[in-house]
């Protein structure tokens, strides 16, 4: 299967990452998990050093915003989580079945990974 252009052209982004950032301690506070590191548009912000496998699953969030153009992810993912919410009654198991998360905790520990997403990957995440 070839590549699009577009796929390419994404798979070579990388966000900047901000490690020892207070950021995810303060969302923390307010989120139904304990907030390692966060990915909002082209900035990666982490409590502490940054690992591989969180800078991979970081990027993976950073190419589906890419791919929706920032505001269509960050508006389904809120929608996917709300749904979540109602249907698990548990804001931890509406963030850990968010398609978004599924893929990038699914695939956060393949090194090529991130070479090789289709684009829409994450769409195959999505539960009915």
């Amino acid at each position: 299967m070839r590549s699009s252009w577009i796929q390419k052209w994404v798979s070579r982004r990388s966000p900047w990452i901000f490690n020892n950032s207070r950021l995810p301690v303060w969302l923390s506070k307010i989120a139904p998990i304990e907030v390692w590191a966060l990915s909002f548009a082209c900035f990666v912000f982490c409590r502490g050093e940054i690992s591989k496998t969180t800078t991979r699953h970081e990027t993976i969030h950073y190419h589906q915003q890419l791919e929706l153009l920032f505001v269509g992810q960050w508006m389904l993912y809120a929608i996917f989580f709300l749904i979540g919410l109602a249907r698990y009654r548990s804001g931890k198991r509406a963030y850990t079945e968010n398609p978004f998360e599924r893929e990038a905790y699914r695939n956060e520990k393949k090194t090529k990974y991130l070479e090789r997403r289709p684009l829409w990957s994450w769409a195959s995440h999505i539960k009915n």
